[in-house]
């Protein structure tokens, strides 16, 4: 969180709204682990979903603004990927905390958080083994949703990237 912070730090229109919901996440952290309610950990996740959006479409937005094509617009990309990942991985623990059982999970399962944020990217990257199920229709309609996102960002940001690469003068 701190690094999307400092990295949204350089497009000041960002920062404050990101800053602000860090902030309400951590009340609500503090706020679940003080006194344990399925809501106030359900509101928790929300918060940090909201944040990953933000900080993603700010990101996603500074690069799209970019004139040219450089490691640190690359490593924009990859970490706009990535909170997408983040992103619907929170939204997974939002539902599967206000509808437990929404996402029926292996028989093996470690740790929810660890195996929600696999299904996640395994779900964006549209690879999908099977061994993770959503059963409720919002889960569902999530999982189809993360799938499109992440064949939608590869494409436009593919296009991005390589129309920048053309346009920029050969030496």
């Amino acid at each position: 969180m701190v690094l999307s912070i400092i990295r949204l730090s350089e497009i000041k229109s960002w920062v404050w709204p990101s800053v602000l919901l860090a902030l309400g996440n951590g009340i609500f952290v503090l706020a679940g682990n003080t006194f344990p309610s399925r809501t106030l950990t359900g509101i928790r996740w929300g918060f940090l979903a909201a944040f990953f959006a933000l900080t993603a479409a700010g990101l996603f937005s500074h690069l799209r603004n970019s004139r040219s094509v450089a490691t640190a617009q690359l490593y924009t990309a990859v970490n706009v990927y990535l909170l997408l990942g983040l992103l619907w991985a929170t939204l997974y623990l939002a539902i599967d905390a206000f509808s437990p059982g929404s996402i029926q999970i292996g028989s093996h399962a470690a740790d929810r958080q660890t195996e929600l944020l696999y299904f996640s990217l395994v779900t964006l990257s549209t690879i999908g083994y099977g061994d993770i199920v959503p059963l409720s229709g919002e889960a569902r309609i999530l999982a189809a949703l993360e799938g499109v996102t992440g064949v939608l960002y590869i494409a436009i940001t593919v296009a991005l990237l390589v129309s920048r690469f053309r346009s920029e003068p050969l030496d």
